[in-house]
């Protein structure tokens, strides 16, 4: 386990260890973890440029204020947008890209476990934790990896809980199957999907974590039978102290921000690693089996999930698996978008 105060002491080095200016891009980043996740980049970094995308301009707004406290020669920028939608996705990411020649950081946890379809046919608990967060990485990764000392893209969604997945239902099983079957498969698409990213740009790191015990907003706008039951949880966990079942939020933006700027999450070429590792801290073992590998399926403190996970992702790439899931994405966001991607 990595303790909080080693990752506290690597992000205490951010501002000096990494260079000034680094541009930082948030999707799902209004409210919960990737709030957390932005403070705490915004606190540590040297005059960042963060990019911030969802859809509350109230939530954004008070942000905002409050990163201006945390780091005045910041720049928070909002964008409002439904990333659910592939078009959607396109057009934010021109926005930035029209503005930034590179990006040292795309962090995402955009997700919901609604079962209702987009306008453009994709069940929205695939739609916001696979297509969108697969799209975003694609269409900004010539810029991450045009950036120094650090390019990594963070997935902040169940690594460790991949599991049994569908190949005849890629997209509809998540809306189809109950909660921990489809956290097996959607968890397995996002760690493959980074695994067949980290390949086509082995200079950059990706990590997919699973932050732990964190209060948010997540399941909230859930309906039905599983709406109700989550509401009455979410009244029972009110009557409970926060400090007895979840991470602080700035606990749970320190860990954040250490998966998305040590070097203990290195990519398989380049020197663009992060904040060098303390003594008595290697580099992480990736999705693959191998130390420093590029693609990295780990728990919120930073340690690697079980050899049994591990046994299934290696199956899965070996037997093709992954490889048609890969095939499988680039063809729909085809369909939808009109673009191919390479």
């Amino acid at each position: 386990m990595v303790a909080l105060p080693i990752a506290k002491a690597s992000n205490a080095k951010v501002a000096t260890a990494l260079p000034q200016e680094m541009v930082a891009v948030f999707v799902g980043a209004t409210s919960g973890i990737g709030e957390f996740a932005l403070k705490a980049f915004a606190q540590h970094s040297k005059k960042p440029r963060i990019y911030f995308v969802g859809r509350s301009q109230e939530d954004a707004t008070r942000i905002i204020s409050e990163c201006q406290k945390l780091n005045a020669n910041g720049q928070y920028t909002f964008l409002r947008a439904d990333v659910s939608l592939l078009n959607k996705v396109d057009e934010v990411c021109q926005q930035i890209l029209s503005k930034e020649t590179y990006i040292n950081l795309l962090f995402q946890t955009q997700g919901s476990i609604r079962t209702d379809k987009t306008s453009e046919g994709l069940p929205i608990s695939y739609a916001l934790p696979v297509a969108s967060r697969i799209l975003f990485a694609l269409n900004l990764l010539p810029a991450i990896q045009e950036a120094t000392s650090l390019k990594r893209v963070v997935s902040v969604f169940a690594a460790g809980h991949e599991g049994p997945f569908s190949e005849s239902e890629w997209t509809e099983y998540a809306s189809t199957h109950g909660l921990m079957k489809a956290r097996a498969h959607v968890s397995s698409m996002i760690t493959m999907a980074h695994n067949a990213m980290a390949r086509r740009a082995p200079d950059v790191a990706f990590v997919h974590n699973y932050p732990g015990s964190v209060k948010t907003k997540f399941g909230r706008d859930a309906t039905g039978v599983l709406g109700g039951v989550l509401k009455v949880a979410n009244v029972v966990f009110h009557v409970v102290p926060d400090r007895l079942v979840f991470q602080a939020p700035s606990v749970c933006g320190e860990h954040q921000l250490y998966l998305a700027t040590s070097a203990r999450f290195p990519p398989a070429k380049g020197d663009a690693a992060g904040v060098a590792v303390s003594d008595g801290v290697s580099a992480a073992r990736g999705s693959d089996g191998l130390s420093g590998s590029g693609s990295y399926n780990v728990n919120y403190d930073g340690e690697n999930v079980s050899a049994d996970v591990d046994a299934h992702l290696a199956k899965a790439k070996a037997d093709g698996a992954e490889d048609r899931m890969w095939t499988h994405i680039l063809e729909e966001i085809k369909r939808i978008t009109g673009k191919a991607r390479d």
